[in-house]
């Protein structure tokens, strides 16, 4: 028996014997779905990554207020650095069944974001993602990256993208909208992972959901119309495209310290940082080409 496997089976969460298996996909945790008869569970090892600001202990709290606001599958149990949540059977998104779905996922992002406050407890947390970059840069410049001659120019364009922002109300955010932390049991939706969530304005999720689900401009027009009841105006879709931008910016820089730092088990962070950049690329080229320079 590995270490892992001796782990997983003493977990004192069990009412009997287990068989479990290694869940692929994740970018930076462990996960593994494990089967207790007529039960099946998650179980999600991942220690604390202060170069990316994750906390368990947060994480655990927002899992927790997410399952008692119903949005996530119920938590049964959890010990520094594990957490053992039940196994939705469904569909886990991918970036078609995104674009398939903006008004359900619009309407999810919107209840998540009014509904989470009333729950979540303990000190608050903002996440600001050009803190974050910011913050990364620092990372990187310290730990020798491979990438630092172009900090420089992601700074200036950090802040670039930073200046038009519009105001919006505060909210409880994700976060970490990839296409795979959607789950669909065929009668609704449920949100995983939570590593990221805190107050901030609705934008970043707004733009991370649509930028990492590969949404052209229609589709973009279509969410951001279902989000806000109606369409944006001219300062919130420029709003959105610079945060598009600066979220695939973060997606980026978080490939580059997680190259620094992190060995996920099948994980190319070089190549998932080149990604993650020529997106980055085309998004820009496209704000550029509608909204100029600032």
């Amino acid at each position: 028996m590995t270490d892992k496997d001796d782990l997983i089976r003493s977990l004192p969460c069990w009412s009997g014997p287990v068989e479990w298996q290694p869940l692929k996909g994740g970018l930076s945790n462990e996960s593994f779905l494990v089967d207790q008869g007529s039960q099946k569970f998650v179980v999600r090892l991942g220690r604390d990554f202060p170069f990316h600001h994750v906390f368990r202990d947060r994480e655990v709290m927002v899992t927790k207020a997410a399952c008692a606001a119903g949005f996530a599958p119920e938590l049964v149990y959890s010990a520094p650095g594990v957490m053992v949540s039940r196994f939705i059977e469904g569909e886990t998104y991918d970036e078609a069944a995104v674009q398939a779905n903006i008004g359900r996922i619009a309407g999810l992002v919107a209840r998540f974001h009014t509904q989470m406050p009333a729950h979540v407890s303990g000190p608050g947390f903002m996440f600001w993602v050009f803190h974050v970059i910011r913050d990364y840069a620092r990372t990187l410049e310290a730990g020798g990256s491979r990438m630092t001659d172009r900090l420089p120019a992601w700074l200036e364009l950090t802040g670039e993208l930073e200046a038009v922002q519009v105001p919006l109300p505060i909210v409880f955010g994700h976060h970490d909208l990839l296409p795979a932390n959607f789950i669909d049991d065929g009668s609704r939706l449920w949100l995983i992972d939570f590593e990221y969530a805190g107050f901030s304005t609705p934008m970043f999720d707004l733009a991370g959901a649509t930028s990492n689900a590969g949404f052209d401009d229609d589709q973009s027009e279509e969410f951001l119309t279902a989000y806000f009841g109606g369409p944006p105006d001219e300062a919130v879709r420029k709003s959105h495209a610079a945060m598009q931008c600066a979220s695939l910016l973060r997606e980026a820089m978080w490939s580059m310290v997680s190259e620094l730092y992190l060995n996920a088990p099948g994980v190319d962070y070089v190549a998932y940082t080149q990604e993650n950049l020529s997106r980055l690329e085309l998004a820009l080229e496209s704000y550029r080409s509608q909204y100029g320079r600032n």
